[in-house]
Parts: structure tokens; C-alpha cells; sequence
């Protein structure tokens, strides 16, 4: 039914929107935006979800994006089987057992003798095998894939959508390397590519740091970080690079012939990140009202609304749609429906994190006006016609911008340096992340994670922040420091 007297409100909106605050039960809450903004749904198979359209434009925003830099980096996009062999994962003893308790198995019913095949956890030994295959010599290198795919993985019960579930969507990428010192450059490069990702199109601050000993990827030698630290004072991996060294060559016989006629072993990185990233938008960016959308990851990125009075509705309707073909570089909504007040529609649009609302009116129209309305703010501005398309554009941009600005001042307020383990102990229970030197035993790092529920998160890539001071002692134990590290409780 059309609104009759221009007003903005609507009785519908305490039924479809939040109904608990964020700071209150932040699981509560987080589940009622995904579900009710319509990004994700619980699926009827227990531990995985349905990912709905505004759910899949968010993660198809990365894909898009991802894409343009793989194409700029050499990285040619591929596809290796769901099914991998079960002697494949015994080639490389750490890697499997890291996998053990995670790998869903299938076997045909009519060749019980037969091997069975790992359902998809990552694709490091499926790929390997043909990689083995088609390297012969130092001209074939370096050799850059990735591919686009699910994954599964069977310890989850409870699904928290996109943060954890049993079947995921990620990217992965599998590079080899005729040296140990170019291997290791683009290691990092693509852990700075998933840095692009979360803070340039996402707006989430993230450290970029390499995990301890205890945390890294079965397999790897080295394993490199983003992270995150959640409102809810929980740390969030959104993107891992590991490097691989010489480990997986050897077991699926991967050599190339070198300049000097010499058979060499190479060096292999692999790196991904998965739809988590769309979590940790929600949770970092989400508010009371629903889902705020950052403006660049937005598929919409402007929803104009014609504030209707019945006698002057073609009127209004035709302004509206004048206004969406001057916007339409950012691919509008413009909601001409008649069976939803004005009212209803802000609830909407704000439920599901519109970064922009535009609103006509026929004071509007008189005054050659629009109303422009910011989601993350709720600032309102009174804005000319002929300066609409800039002002979009620009508020556009400063919503970006400033989205950053407050996630990375909560994170850097929600962040400790701690000397002595009581204060450690003190911090995380009031749910911070915590600095602190560590000695770099794997017992302690253990006895840290009983005792609190923290584990480290990771050691900062730059030199100076993650070296300790002269003398500095384990907040734990005591012991001579090794590094300095993060740790906090973690999804």
C-alpha cells in the first residue's frame, strides 16, 4: 500500500529488524544479521550453510577483485578434483597428520577393497601430483596456480556462518620456485595481496605477522598471518601464506632440470583465504540496525527511496527514476514498489547495509534536491542536483575511509602490552588482545592456551616490533624472550 502522508515511520520495523544489541550477546546478534540481512542460511545438513545472493555478491566482490591481482602477478586460475586418493596424504607425514582429524572420506560401496578418497580439505597433494608431472625444467618455472573451490572439513557441528563451517568456498593458491629467496619474496607478496583485500576493499584492519612453531600450517616451515581482532575481543585469521621449502617436492617428486644440467629440487609457497572474510565484515562493521556495507565491496551502493504522497505519485516515481539514471555508475536501487511504506524501506535498506540512502520528496523535488543519508552515520545532507553525482561519489570514498578509522581505533584500544602474566591473564578475560614477550617454547605456548584460552596469534613481521627488549623474560615462564607476539581467545 502506498504511504499516504509522507511519514517515516513503520510499525513493521521492531519485527524484521535486530532485536538484540550487539554489545549485549554478540552471537545473538551476529546470527540475526546474517540471517535476517539474508546473506547466509542454516542448510539441512548439520555443520553447513546456504550462502544467499547478497551473501555470494559480497564473496564474488573478492573473487573479482582477487582475480585482477592474480592477473597482474602471472597466476593463472585452475581446477584439480574434489576426491584426492588416501596414499597421497602418507607422502608427507606432518601434512597428513595435521589433516587427520578433519578429513571426510568416501569409499564405493562396490569396491570395498578399494582406496579410499579424501572429500577436498586443501588441495596441496591432489595438485602436487600433477605438478610432478609437468615440471622438467628450469624454463617451466616459476610455476603460479590458484583455484577457486570448496572446501570440507568435518570436525565442525555447530556452523557459525561464514566463520566456521563444514563446507566452505576459498581460494587457493600453489606456486613452485626454481630458489629458496624468490619463493620466500612472493610468500609475503600474497600475504600483502590478502592485506589489499581486507583493509582496501573490506575496511577491516589486520596485523600481518608469522606464526609460532606451534600454529603453523602442517607442512610448512614458515606460516604467515592476517589477523584481526573482533569488537567481541576474539582475534580472527582472515588469510594465511605458508611457505613449504622443499618438504612437498620430495614427496611428490618434483624436480627440474637446472641451468647446469643438474636435477634440483625446487621450493613451493601456497596461500589462501575463504569466505570467514565476509564474517569478519559483519562483525566489525555491523551495528545495532543490521549490516553496514563498506562502499567498495558494496553490490549496491545507493538506494534511493520515493517518499510518496498519492497525488503526486507518477511525479515523484519519475524524479526517482531520474535520479537512479544520474547515480547509475553505482548501481542503485531504485524502490518504486508501492506495497511498502518509505518507512519500511529505510528499515530495510539499513538492515542489510546499503552504505547510502537517497531520498525524493516533493519538497525535494521543488528545491532541484535530494536528500542523501549515510549508513554507517546516519549524517544527512540536503544536496543539489546538479552536485549529486560528485557528493555520492566522495561521501562514497569518506565512508571508506572512515569505517577503517573506527575499527582501527577500537582495535588498537582493545590491545595490551603486558609484562608479568597476571595482567596477561586480566587482559584476556576482559576479552583484549595481548602484546607480550614469549620464549618460544611450544609447552609454554601450550600451558598459556590451558590457562586462558588464548593462543598466540601471531609474531609482527616488523623486526623491531617483534624483537624484545634486552633482558626481556617470558610473560610466562620466565625464561629469556624470544620474540614478542600477540595472543588473544579466537573463533
Amino acid at each position: 500500500m502506498a504511504q499516504k502522508d509522507g511519514s517515516r515511520k513503520d510499525a513493521d520495523q521492531d519485527t524484521k529488524g535486530i532485536t538484540i544489541k550487539k554489545v549485549e550477546d554478540m552471537p545473538e546478534w551476529y546470527s540475526q544479521v546474517c540471517l535476517k540481512a539474508q546473506l547466509a542460511d542454516y542448510a539441512p545438513i548439520k555443520g553447513c550453510m546456504v550462502i544467499r545472493p547478497l551473501g555470494y555478491a559480497l564473496w564474488q566482490a573478492i573473487v573479482n577483485q582477487f582475480n585482477t591481482y592474480l592477473q597482474e602477478d602471472s597466476v593463472q586460475n585452475a581446477y584439480f578434483p574434489l576426491f584426492i586418493p588416501e596414499s597421497f596424504f602418507s607422502r608427507e607425514a606432518e601434512h597428513a597428520e595435521g589433516f587427520k582429524p578433519e578429513v571426510a572420506w568416501v569409499q564405493n560401496k562396490d569396491d570395498k577393497d578399494g582406496e579410499r578418497f579424501a572429500i577436498r580439505p586443501t588441495s596441496e597433494t591432489i595438485m602436487y601430483d600433477s605438478y610432478g608431472k609437468w615440471i622438467r625444467s628450469w624454463r617451466d618455472l616459476p610455476l603460479r596456480m590458484n583455484q577457486w573451490c570448496n572446501i570440507v572439513r568435518w570436525e565442525v557441528q555447530d556452523v557459525k556462518l561464514f566463520l566456521r563451517s563444514r563446507e566452505f568456498l576459498w581460494q587457493e593458491g600453489h606456486c613452485v620456485y626454481a630458489t629458496a629467496a624468490e619463493c620466500h619474496k612472493e610468500t609475503l607478496h600474497y600475504l600483502e595481496r590478502y592485506r589489499q583485500i581486507a583493509e582496501d576493499l573490506f575496511a577491516i584492519p589486520v596485523l600481518l605477522g608469522l606464526k609460532t612453531e606451534r600454529e603453523k600450517f602442517a607442512g610448512a616451515i614458515r606460516t604467515y598471518t592476517i589477523e584481526s581482532l573482533m569488537p567481541d575481543g576474539k582475534a580472527l585469521q582472515m588469510g594465511t601464506s605458508h611457505d613449504l621449502s622443499q618438504g612437498f617436492a620430495k614427496a611428490f617428486d618434483i624436480s627440474f632440470q637446472d641451468k647446469d644440467g643438474k636435477s634440483v629440487l625446487p621450493w613451493q609457497n601456497s596461500w589462501g583465504m575463504s569466505t570467514r572474510m565476509i564474517g569478519a565484515l559483519v562483525l566489525t562493521h555491523g551495528d545495532d540496525k543490521g549490516l553496514v556495507l563498506p562502499p567498495r565491496v558494496a553490490p549496491h551502493k545507493v538506494a534511493i527511496v520515493p517518499i510518496i504522497f498519492e497525488d503526486k505519485k507518477a511525479m515523484i516515481i519519475a524524479e526517482a527514476e531520474k535520479v537512479g539514471a544520474l547515480l547509475k555508475e553505482f548501481n542503485p536501487i531504485v524502490d518504486t514498489r508501492d506495497e511498502y511504506t518509505s518507512g519500511w524501506k529505510f528499515n530495510e535498506y539499513e538492515l542489510k547495509g546499503v552504505p547510502l540512502r537517497v531520498e525524493v520528496g516533493p519538497k525535494d523535488i521543488e528545491k532541484r534536491q535530494a536528500v542523501v543519508i549515510r549508513r554507517d552515520t546516519g549524517k544527512k545532507d540536503f544536496v543539489p542536483l546538479d552536485r549529486l553525482r560528485q557528493h555520492v561519489a566522495d561521501v562514497l570514498e569518506q565512508m571508506h575511509t572512515d569505517l577503517y578509522a573506527v575499527a582501527k581505533k577500537r582495535i588498537d584500544a582493545d590491545t595490551l602490552t603486558v609484562t608479568d602474566f597476571k595482567a596477561f591473564e586480566k587482559a584476556i578475560e576482559a576479552r583484549k588482545m595481548v602484546y607480550a614477550a614469549h620464549c618460544g617454547e611450544d609447552d609454554c605456548e601450550l600451558c598459556i592456551k590451558e590457562k586462558t584460552a588464548a593462543t598466540s596469534r601471531c609474531i609482527p613481521l616488523d623486526e623491531k616490533t617483534a624483537k624484545p627488549k634486552t633482558g626481556a623474560k617470558c610473560v610466562h615462564c620466565g625464561k629469556p624472550a624470544k620474540y614478542n607476539a600477540y595472543f588473544a581467545r579466537a573463533y
